[in-house]
């Protein structure tokens, strides 16, 4: 595991945390429908979003982390605010560290990866494609002789399906061709997705971090426009490393050093078939425990606020109940 130089690594209170981890909600506000790391709850004409404390890879659940959920959510309301002068967006309000009031609207059913670096670890990773000799992905054509984490003359977009099985890469013709989206949205939504990559990429560099890659969700809201919905530029939805060792590191033929959740899901490959097995290993404590200090750490970084700890760490469930009830009574 790669070191990270840290002021604070939070253990006691994420030690404390450990056993009230969020894995899954359920709330009887409306018909619940469960994500990968959120559960969301009908509200009508509005969401209610609970980010978990979940960590999934490889289309399935790895462990549960300490404050993850809490991070991912406000990080993710810290980059709306950030980048809503270029796309408008889901959030509504934040009755809960962990919950999202969102707008209702009709998802397009495809992840809008960026790239700017040649990367990853996973079967759909770009680097992983390149590696077993795939020079076309997606669309795009890509040169022979390029290294693992080399920086890209440009930001690619490389499109997922949404499926229930497993994403599949595809291209733009095929998302078009096969009735994914019509032309007109995928062309708006694809700008849009690289403009908020920009944005990303300029204001992580302000605070020491290079935004390697991400994923955006847009829909078309009630009144017809296209917003960015779930989460934007989490350690869940993006790759970042530290910059000022970049360089040096691909220098010598090392791994960057990461500050997302690449080192556990690089642990997980190495122990076990994530894809095949049928169980896995749990993963280890002091991973746990380091993985929710990064976290943390990038909110800090990123947003320039001191993390908010819970003053007597305990059920999150309940405190989300008592932090929502008032709200849901303005309905």
């Amino acid at each position: 595991m790669n070191a990270i130089n840290t002021v604070n690594n939070y253990s006691d209170q994420i030690r404390a945390m450990l056993p009230y981890c969020l894995a899954e909600t359920s709330f009887r506000f409306g018909e619940k429908y469960n994500g990968k790391v959120r559960d969301a709850y009908d509200l009508g004409d509005k969401l209610m979003l609970i980010t978990t404390d979940r960590l999934t890879a490889f289309d399935r659940q790895l462990a549960v982390i300490p404050y993850k959920g809490q991070v991912l959510n406000l990080i993710s309301a810290w980059w709306f605010e950030q980048t809503a002068d270029i796309v408008p967006n889901h959030l509504i309000a934040i009755p809960d560290p962990n919950v999202v009031i969102g707008k209702k609207c009709k998802v397009f059913p495809i992840e809008f990866v960026v790239r700017g670096y040649i990367s990853g670890s996973t079967s759909t990773s770009l680097w992983t494609q390149y590696n077993n000799g795939v020079r076309d992905y997606c669309g795009i054509s890509f040169p022979d002789g390029l290294r693992k984490n080399q920086k890209l003359p440009q930001p690619v977009l490389t499109p997922t399906t949404k499926e229930k099985e497993h994403d599949r890469p595809i291209t733009p013709k095929e998302i078009v061709a096969e009735g994914w989206m019509s032309q007109a949205d995928w062309d708006e939504a694809s700008a849009l997705a690289l403009t908020l990559f920009q944005r990303g990429v300029e204001i992580a560099a302000k605070q020491g971090l290079i935004l390697v890659d991400t994923k955006y969700e847009f829909g078309r809201d009630l009144s017809g426009n296209i917003i960015v919905v779930d989460e934007i530029h989490t350690p869940d939805s993006s790759r970042y490393w530290l910059a000022h060792s970049y360089e040096k590191r691909m220098a010598e033929n090392r791994e960057p050093e990461n500050i997302d959740k690449e080192f556990l899901r690089l642990w997980f490959a190495k122990h076990c078939d994530p894809y095949k097995d049928e169980t896995l290993p749990a993963a280890p404590q002091e991973l746990v425990e380091a993985l929710s200090a990064r976290y943390i750490q990038l909110y800090e970084m990123i947003t320039g606020n001191a993390f908010s700890f819970m003053q007597q760490p305990g059920p999150i469930d309940k405190r989300i109940l008592h932090n929502v009830a008032g709200y849901l009574g303005n309905f």
